[in-house]
């Protein structure tokens, strides 16, 4: 065959494909490809397009001609959005990939503009794998795990959302405890009953003693089982649902009430 009229013949199914695209799937995948495209063309290189999409995605880059592009960065966004358009798989699981990748790409400064163009395309706050406003406060986690988790929830980043209220909470019992020492092993020292310097209890009665030490040893199991794996894991090998994400973000409010509610004892007991 010509080459000519191959290229005629391909360009002919890319227009048909993207015209079936723009009508039958919500959001418009060809719109979000062109504007991040463009948003990032100065921003973003080729090669931290390629590594990020490499980490994140299963499948293979199509080629889909667009004239209009010419920056290289653009037109490379440009096909992997579009490929995973074709993919199939689950509408809130596309969603998904396409925010995760959005977001790796696009440096913090131009974030807002992302979120612009992926919130007027439908792509955020809606369907069963991203998270809703009301949903999320209804839950009256603490105004710090709100700060740290709030918008990456709402975005569907439910691994990152986890692990950044636990960073903080570990942030702020060191910083009140006045210690350099840093996740289990600082949860374990300042927290006892007998030589910890964070206080919820007098420290007198069984009951006092049991409360601390339990306060000490739920803090702990945060940081050996929430922390150290999602610090050290991928999201892709590390997935959390909403709904145990919701469950943590609760359990992580608790601790950091009674971190409010703790006296800092010079020395301990």
């Amino acid at each position: 065959m010509p080459r000519a009229l191959r290229v005629e013949l391909e360009a002919e199914a890319v227009t048909r494909f993207e015209e079936h695209m723009s009508t039958s799937l919500q959001p418009n995948y060809r719109l979000i490809a062109t504007a991040i495209g463009e948003l990032l063309k100065r921003d973003s290189t080729v090669n931290e397009i390629g590594r990020q999409a490499a980490a994140l995605f299963r499948f293979h880059r199509d080629e889909f001609p667009n004239p209009s592009i010419t920056s290289k960065c653009s037109k490379l966004i440009f096909d992997w959005i579009l490929s995973l358009a074709r993919e199939e798989m689950d509408g809130d699981q596309r969603r998904k990939l396409l925010v995760d990748f959005c977001q790796a790409i696009t440096p913090d400064k131009l974030k807002p503009e992302l979120d612009r163009i992926l919130r007027g395309q439908g792509v955020l706050g809606q369907g069963r794998g991203l998270g809703s406003e009301p949903e999320f406060g209804s839950r009256g986690f603490h105004q710090e795990v709100f700060r740290h988790s709030r918008i990456l929830f709402l975005q569907g980043h439910y691994f990152h959302a986890v692990f950044e209220s636990a960073k903080g909470y570990n942030n702020a019992v060191k910083e009140k405890a006045q210690t350099g020492k840093d996740g289990q092993a600082l949860m374990l020292e300042v927290w006892g009953a007998e030589k910890g310097v964070l206080k919820v209890t007098p420290c007198q009665s069984d009951t006092d003693r049991n409360v601390q030490d339990g306060i000490k040893f739920l803090s702990a199991g945060l940081m050996q089982a929430i922390r150290n794996p999602h610090a050290h894991e991928t999201a892709l090998d590390w997935p959390i649902s909403k709904e145990d994400a919701m469950d943590i973000l609760s359990f992580i409010s608790f601790l950091w009430r009674q971190l409010d509610k703790a006296v800092f004892y010079k020395g301990g007991t």
